[in-house]
């Protein structure tokens, strides 16, 4: 997602995805499926990534196989998302 606002010339920080997919509006059309999966996604990055996030317990006390699953799922759409939006720009 960085690397294609930084070769749209438009700024590229925070850890946000939906965040920096809204960057795109008006320049490239973000999917509402794309937007969704980046949601899901921003809603694991604390809890995830922080061990003392939850009140008891770590993270692997309240994520299943299933929850990775579906991560790796929206991440892998939003990447193929990614690479057809720079793809459709190198064409134009």
């Amino acid at each position: 997602m960085k690397a294609l606002l930084r070769g749209l010339g438009l700024h590229a920080y925070g850890h946000s995805v939906s965040g920096l997919l809204s960057r795109l509006k008006g320049v490239l059309k973000v999917d509402e499926e794309v937007m969704s999966d980046a949601k899901a996604l921003d809603k694991l990055y604390v809890p995830t990534r922080y061990p003392n996030a939850w009140a008891e317990g770590s993270s692997e006390d309240y994520y299943t196989a299933s929850d990775a699953q579906n991560a790796m799922k929206s991440a892998e759409n939003i990447i193929r998302w990614v690479e057809g939006s720079w793809r459709s720009l190198k064409r134009e």
